[in-house]
């Protein structure tokens, strides 16, 4: 089976096409409102500059691009670089398709590859005007950049070992091929209200395909029918991370997998003819599944799949999986005595032994996900070197080699160490998953790489040493703390799956006294295994200062206090949310500016720390110390919500959910009218006409969609909640309090600026 997946004619003429729409926008022929969709289409986003540094603390004025100028200038396509997205299905790659990323890298970007959660690769600093030849480049070998981002079916990931893994049913690898070509383009996913994210997994019980979180989401089943044995998929639809996460519902307990092509049709029908369109925050499939229910969904889908007109390429894709395979450069061998200074801790954290004896898989660990282009010529040479070129992404934002010979491990692992490219801890507390942030994303809070680059330093000189002690038990450390995840998102739009990990934090801002301060909320249990199956919760504020000491003192106490097996989510839920919050207080503290002035400048930046050109409306009213004091106590009752949660109470969470937002809404009308009454229809139309009207309340990075959780909540204050209702209703009014914070640092600002 090729690894091009579309027509380069095609993908030719399509880039033709966007040259001359880039003319007629720069002519004034086309409105930058349509012109935006079309680029985005076709990978390419706006970057900001306001943060000027970079993770590693350089700046970014050493780059190629943009210049100092551009820094300081204004951010648009045409006077400032922006970001191209390169689609890679499934995460597959062969050497030559390395080699040409790595040249852009060189010709058009910093230097630098990203590799996305999604399997794709980021190219930064890239100008609008040359991305045409860039992405012909890319066409030339058999990869686009359409549909990589915007209102469309997003790149199709699937698990990284797919193939080779010992626990999966059968390889996905082809399914998630054909899925990714059928779709590419189709005119029956043109017409979404926001984009729709596919994934294949080849087992039920690993998180390699994160199915849950998922718009469509297929697990490799087999059932035998008629007395044979058949290939097929456990289906889900309408998962999804974004500010409040919702699991994937199951579709059907299995899709034979002729239908899996025509199901996937006939789902993205329904999503573009009945979901949303004009409220952005509620554009997702996931709202519609929740709106409709999925029986009513079902059914919907069932009769458009029958309506379907018979199309040849369901059959002609799926019959191309049987022909399917992927073979190694040589001869099966074991591992030998030989074995290198280092080797054996990479080989327990970076190697994957492959069902096929005799072969491993190899991870190669990328800090934050970055790859220079040096590095990525590097590892095209060692995969001819050791396999037939079979190179895939992952969704951890790393790199696999497959097929490796065991008996070449150790040259390999020579080969790795001279590119640098042979860090150990793949998989491990160590391999910080993190959102471009501050760096380069228009909606980053606080800085994501900046935390995780922190945290991989102060790993690196022991941050976790002494723990493990556990009481006298005989626990591995490694086997402990070095398996949890850390994922970090500059937002709360979980681009870094702050959700899905053990820990997880997200960037917000606070302010103390006359300053903003950057913070994270730290979110606790969520888990990776088993296809993401369950959330973390967020637990409170944290300054971003404080994140390294909460990750050792939390590690502390969990190998130390843990029962025999017990692994990190059932400790939390052991040891409950109350009991953690006591912990968490002495850290959540902010000495004055006098004090430490650290704390008021993010990780990688040492400026005082700003939340960006946001948009100030006019306050009618004086900003006074009862405000503080009520969206504290706004978000005390959030945190009495959880503990209901965690309780078993969803009425009670759900409601004191709602209570929060009113009260948090209040607090910032008291700013404008003393006294408002405390009656909910009061508070909430004071609140629209002062707020939301006004877009005061609106920002940068989610418009009014934080308000709308309050009308939303008050429109329903009587309806009955079950666990999963709660539970979202818990998430918007955390998300409602971060935002009224915002608000009320902004009005600050303002009123300290006149």
């Amino acid at each position: 089976m090729s690894e091009h997946i579309v027509n380069i004619d095609e993908l030719y003429r399509e880039i033709d096409i966007f040259e001359k729409e880039i003319e007629l926008r720069k002519a004034g022929k086309i409105a930058e409102k349509v012109f935006a969709e079309t680029r985005l289409r076709r990978g390419v986003y706006g970057q900001r500059y306001d943060n000027g540094q970079r993770h590693d603390g350089q700046v970014t004025q050493e780059l190629p691009y943009p210049s100092a100028d551009l820094i300081k200038g204004p951010n648009t396509l045409w006077d400032a670089p922006g970001m191209q997205r390169i689609k890679v299905p499934f995460g597959g790659l062969t050497p030559e398709q390395l080699e040409v990323v790595a040249e852009l890298a060189e010709e058009y970007s910093d230097g630098i590859a990203h590799v996305t959660t999604r399997q794709d690769f980021q190219l930064h600093y890239v100008h609008i005007d040359h991305t045409p030849a860039l992405m012909r480049r890319l066409a030339k070998v058999g990869i686009t950049t359409r549909e990589a981002c915007g209102n469309s079916v997003r790149n199709v990931t699937a698990c990284p070992i797919a193939g080779v893994c010992k626990e999966e049913t059968f390889d996905v690898t082809p399914y998630a091929k054909a899925c990714a070509t059928y779709l590419l383009g189709h005119p029956d996913v043109q017409d979404f209200g926001r984009k729709f994210k596919i994934a294949f997994s080849g087992c039920k019980h690993n998180g390699c395909g994160l199915t849950s979180m998922h718009d469509f989401s297929a697990i490799a089943m087999k059932r035998v029918i008629d007395g044979k044995e058949k290939r097929g998929f456990e289906l889900y639809v309408g998962g999804g991370l974004g500010a409040v996460p919702h699991q994937a519902k199951l579709f059907d307990e299995f899709v034979p997998e002729e239908e899996i092509l025509p199901l996937a049709q006939a789902i993205a029908r329904v999503f573009a003819r009945l979901g949303e369109k004009k409220n952005r925050a509620r554009a997702r499939i996931k709202f519609l599944v929740q709106k409709l229910g999925i029986d009513e969904f079902r059914k919907l889908v069932l009769e458009e799949r029958a309506k379907l007109p018979e199309d040849p390429r369901w059959t002609e894709f799926i019959k191309d999986v049987y022909s399917y395979r992927e073979e190694p450069l040589k001869p099966a061998g074991s591992l030998n005595s030989h074995r290198p200074e280092g080797f054996d801790e990479w080989l327990r954290y970076n190697i994957y032994m492959q069902r096929q004896d005799g072969y491993a898989t190899v991870t190669i660990k990328l800090p934050l996900g970055d790859i220079t282009a040096q590095q990525l010529h590097k590892v095209a040479d060692i995969a001819r070197r050791f396999t037939r070129g079979t190179i895939r992404t992952t969704v951890e934002q790393n790199m696999v080699l497959r097929w490796v010979r065991a008996a070449d491990l150790p040259d390999l692992y020579l080969a790795f160490k001279e590119a640098h490219l042979a860090t150990p801890g793949a998989g491990t507390i160590e391999d910080i998953t993190a959102c471009p942030g501050t760096d380069t994303c228009k909606l980053g809070i606080a800085s994501s790489r900046g935390l995780a680059g922190e945290l991989q330093k102060q790993f690196a000189n022991g941050l976790l040493a002494g723990n493990g002690s556990n009481g006298g038990k005989n626990d591995d450390i490694e086997d402990i703390i070095r398996n949890l995840r850390i994922k970090i998102s500059g937002c709360f739009n979980s681009c870094g799956q702050h959700h899905i990990a053990d820990l997880g934090f997200y960037g917000i801002s606070r302010k103390v006294g006359s300053h903003t301060v950057p913070h994270f909320q730290v979110v606790l249990g969520g888990q990776w295994a088993e296809n993401a199956a369950s959330y973390g919760l967020a637990m409170g504020a944290m300054p971003s200062k404080r994140i390294p000491e909460f990750v050792q003192a939390i590690a502390r106490w969990y190998s130390d206090e843990r029962n025999d097996g017990e692994s990190f989510q059932g400790f939390i839920k052991r040891i409950g949310k109350a009991e953690i919050k006591k912990m968490m207080e002495n850290l959540t503290q902010v000495p004055s500016y006098a004090e430490d002035s650290t704390f008021y400048s993010d990780w990688g930046d040492p400026r005082e720390f700003t939340i960006g050109d946001m948009a100030v409306g006019e306050c009618a009213g004086q900003v006074v110390t009862q405000i503080e004091f009520e969206l504290s106590a706004a978000e005390r009752e959030v945190f009495e919500a959880q503990l209901a949660l965690e309780e078993d109470d969803p009425p009670k969470a759900g409601q004191t959910a709602y209570q929060a937002m009113l009260r948090g809404a209040r607090a910032l009308v008291l700013t404008a009218l003393p006294g408002v009454p405390r009656e909910p229809n009061r508070i909430v139309n004071e609140f629209r006409t002062r707020f939301y009207d006004t877009e005061l309340f609106f920002d940068p990075y989610a418009g009014g969609k934080f308000a709308r959780y309050l009308f939303a909540a008050y429109k329903n204050a009587d309806m009955g909640y079950d666990k999963e209702k709660a539970r979202q209703r818990v998430e918007e009014a955390q998300l409602f309090m971060d935002a009224a914070y915002t608000c009320y640092t902004k009005m600050h600002n303002s009123v300290n600026k006149i």
